[in-house]
């Protein structure tokens, strides 16, 4: 894996949900008849939309921007799960299918809203230092468990963390 300060992202666990959640999505709505392609289209453009703002908030190297993008994202996350009901009670996805995706939204979200709230503390209290946003982001993330079923003790990176100053 190639690494350089703009893509200590990849390295996020948020990121990693993101990008499973999109995968998730393509399998089920590649499939979708013809005359509801707009749908399909839809619903996989704004889950993409999820993991591509926690990277461009995070490349964009400011507490500021990056708490901006998260909102975006959350943003996205809510248009997905709006949608998904939306199919659910139309008849268009089946309640197995729902669930799935509904419960990998649901670990998403609760995530992202973790670190917003955690940033925003973060930046109240003057304490973000900009240069270890991998550092800093993955310890709010890690934080505390809730009824999303995280456990506190995992690891939420394939590989340890090095703060930036650090990496070539």
């Amino acid at each position: 894996m190639r690494k350089n300060r703009n893509r200590g992202y990849q390295e996020l666990r948020v990121w990693q949900d993101a990008i499973g959640y999109y995968v998730e999505t393509c399998k089920v709505f590649r499939s979708f008849p013809y005359d509801l392609k707009r749908v399909a289209a839809q619903a996989i453009a704004c889950s993409d939309s999820v993991h591509r703002n926690i990277a461009e908030g995070y490349c964009r190297r400011s507490i500021r921007e990056y708490l901006n993008f998260l909102n975006i994202a959350l943003g996205s996350i809510g248009e997905s799960v709006s949608g998904l009901v939306a199919y659910s009670n139309a008849r268009q996805i089946d309640s197995d299918v729902f669930e799935h995706l509904d419960s990998h939204a649901y670990k998403l979200e609760n995530g992202l809203l973790r670190l917003v709230e955690s940033l925003e503390h973060k930046r109240d209290s003057a304490s973000w230092l900009d240069q270890s946003v991998i550092k800093e982001t993955n310890a709010i993330y890690q934080a505390g468990s809730d009824d999303t079923g995280l456990d506190p003790n995992t690891p939420f990176t394939q590989h340890p963390t090095t703060p930036l100053e650090d990496q070539p």
